[in-house]
């Protein structure tokens, strides 16, 4: 599990990524907070990159991001190189997440997921080790496009 994450959201999802702070530091992990810090309207790329800047460049091993689905920050933070974030909606899709994609982002939706959810897929997430072996493979594609140039020599 890591001793640090990085954490933001939009205005959509700052109730919940509040929340997931407590569950964090229940947990014994460290905090940083780089925004949004109230429920006023802002715009979900600026601190998906935020967070998505910081595990690029080896600030932070891992990030959480929320906004109203997830989906928004997800699209957003995967424009980084060696960013692989994840919307989990459940405890199995925080899991695989981990499990099969190395997922080092966790994306949430502050209207789609409630608090009680949110700390166990958090909790999920963080303590769900990289199975490697052929998911190291498939993972090692998403950042050279390898699979492109074995199509091309096939």
């Amino acid at each position: 599990m890591p001793d640090r994450v990085i954490v933001g959201s939009d205005h959509a999802g700052f109730e919940l990524k509040e929340k997931v702070k407590k569950t964090l530091e229940r947990l014994g992990v460290r905090v940083e907070d780089v925004g949004t810090h109230s429920t006023e309207s802002v715009d979900y790329p600026d601190f998906a990159h935020r967070v998505a800047e910081a595990v690029e460049k080896g600030r932070s091993e891992r990030g959480i991001l929320v906004c109203g689905t997830g989906i928004g920050v997800s699209i957003a933070a995967n424009r980084h190189p060696g960013v692989r974030a994840a919307v989990a909606y459940d405890a199995e899709t925080a899991r695989l997440s981990r499990e099969h994609n190395d997922a080092n982002v966790l994306c949430l939706g502050g209207r789609t997921i409630e608090p009680a959810l949110a700390d166990r897929i958090v909790e999920i997430w963080l303590r769900t080790p990289f199975a490697g072996g052929r998911h190291a493979r498939r993972v090692a594609k998403i950042e050279t496009g390898s699979e492109q140039v074995e199509a091309r020599s096939a």
